[in-house]
């Protein structure tokens, strides 16, 4: 995890902002492989705790009684993707802020990258690169919506993103999954790290540093 890609230390809600879902049952249930495979190269605590928020992780593993300076943060925060032992702490999310018609050779965003095959429906959605949605992420993954994955399309705008839905009901409001628990049919973070050769602390601290943080049980 290097500097240059980290963001500012707490994002606005409201707007263009992404939101990260932080689960403590996740966080605890990680905590004791992280002890046992020790200390990795860099603190759990680092960059606001890899974009999880370092108050909270601190907090809860006072709770256990755990030393966050002992722990392998990779393990500790499920990346780059959950194993027999581990579940990820982050879901990154979104929302669709508006749906239309692409017909056949229409393109989306900068320079047109993308162009449609056939006539087809795309979703603009919150997130882009200035929430640490990686731009080279355009047509290399996708999102969920729904219980459905969808391309994301097209060259990421600094605030906001482009989705092909084809013929699924989406609407407006409806809650976009960046990456998170591949058990729960979410996209992983791993294929996000694939696509940019980026590690998984690297792109999980950017989206985290620049995400509103909602911490669940």
């Amino acid at each position: 995890m290097t500097a240059p890609h980290l963001g500012t230390p707490r994002a606005v809600p409201g707007g263009a902002a992404t939101v990260a879902r932080l689960s403590t049952a996740a966080l605890e249930h990680n905590a004791r492989p992280a002890l046992e495979r020790g200390r990795g190269e860099v603190s759990a605590l680092y960059a606001d705790a890899w974009g999880h928020g370092a108050d909270w992780v601190a907090g809860v593993l006072a709770r256990l009684d755990l030393d966050p300076e002992t722990l392998d943060a990779d393990t500790l925060f499920g990346l780059p993707a959950p194993d027999a032992q581990t579940r990820p702490v982050l879901t990154l999310t979104g929302r669709v802020l508006s749906t239309k018609d692409l017909r056949a050779g229409e393109g989306v965003s900068y320079g047109y990258a993308h162009r449609a095959d056939a006539d087809t429906r795309v979703a603009l959605v919150t997130g882009g690169y200035a929430q640490g949605i990686v731009r080279m992420l355009g047509n290399r993954v996708a999102v969920r919506i729904g219980a459905a994955l969808h391309p994301l399309v097209g060259r990421v705008a600094m605030d906001v993103c482009v989705v092909d839905i084809t013929e699924h009901p989406v609407s407006r409001g409806d809650e976009v999954v960046f990456f998170g628990d591949p058990r729960d049919q979410a996209p992983s973070l791993a294929g996000w790290a694939d696509a940019t050769g980026w590690t998984a602390g690297e792109l999980i601290t950017a989206s985290g540093l620049r995400a509103v943080r909602e911490v669940r049980a």
